[in-house]
């Protein structure tokens, strides 16, 4: 019987610091018997990541997370598997469309860097420090090893935020494109971290074909997971919880450590339930 799970992290497959089987060995020392692997835009970590869990005893569910926009606001879309339907060719020419055009827009921001903030970093060393799916992580990192005296946040803050000059944004998929994609290739849908969404109406977000919300996230407040399990409720979605972990160093205050925010009792039930996982 599954007890305890996180459902929300990330290894070096997109912007993670811990490899795939680091990332599961390091879910089983803080434990967890449960969890899944949801680098962005990407499941290549995904086999590597269920096989070091058959040998460490923790079930690893196939997943990814989805970046996508819904009224001009970013919106995260988590998509779960519970079978080898992740590998279909359709949906992984999808997500290899997003990882290509991730390189594109991360040139344009070290372009950018430069020319806004006179911070002159090369492409490829952010490239090396990715394993094909660049993010800002990466470009954040190469700053620091740069020599720049900015800390992991105020990169962040100051650089790479969407009110930044240097900032290019992903390649615009709707939410509802994104949920489509998904449910088409026989996964199920979670809006993720609905903490971070600004600009909308969050009501609005729940009314969408999503199958369930990242009620316990690492930045709620113990009211707002109040508040996102209840609106979950009304809106008949199921529940999940998710550290977002992509590193062990303190610096990130953004995320938390995995096994920090999980799912256990009913909850999990529910979400394995709707998986079609039993055990």
């Amino acid at each position: 019987m599954y007890t305890k799970g996180d459902f929300h992290s990330h290894s070096t497959c997109s912007d993670g610091t811990l490899t795939p089987e680091e990332l599961v060995s390091l879910a089983k020392d803080r434990n967890l018997d449960i969890m899944a692997l949801t680098d962005h835009d990407s499941t290549n970590g995904v086999d590597r990541a269920i096989a070091t869990g058959e040998k460490l005893g923790i079930k690893v569910i196939p997943a990814f997370e989805l970046s996508t926009v819904y009224n001009d606001e970013t919106v995260h879309v988590l998509a779960y598997f519970n079978d080898s339907s992740y590998k279909n060719s359709e949906l992984q020419d999808f997500l290899k469309r997003l990882v290509d055009y991730r390189k594109e827009r991360a040139k344009k921001i070290v372009a950018n860097l430069e020319k806004y903030f006179n911070i002159s970093i090369s492409y490829d060393d952010v490239y090396k420090k990715s394993k094909g799916s660049v993010a800002r992580p990466h470009i954040a990192r190469t700053i620091i090893d740069s020599g720049y005296k900015y800390s992991y946040n105020y990169i962040f803050d100051n650089f790479l935020c969407k009110k930044s000059p240097a900032y290019v944004p992903n390649l615009k998929i709707s939410t509802e494109e994104g949920i489509k994609k998904i449910h088409e290739s026989n996964g199920i849908a979670v809006l993720a971290h609905p903490i971070l969404i600004k600009k909308n109406p969050v009501e609005q977000l729940f009314n969408l074909d999503f199958d369930g919300i990242e009620c316990r996230y690492i930045l709620n407040t113990d009211e707002d997971t109040k508040r996102f399990l209840n609106l979950a409720k009304r809106f008949g979605k199921f529940t999940t919880a998710g550290s977002d972990f992509h590193t062990k160093d303190n610096s990130d205050t953004k995320h938390g450590i995995i096994g920090t925010k999980y799912l256990e009792g009913e909850e999990l039930s529910t979400f394995l339930e709707k998986l079609n996982i039993y055990k």
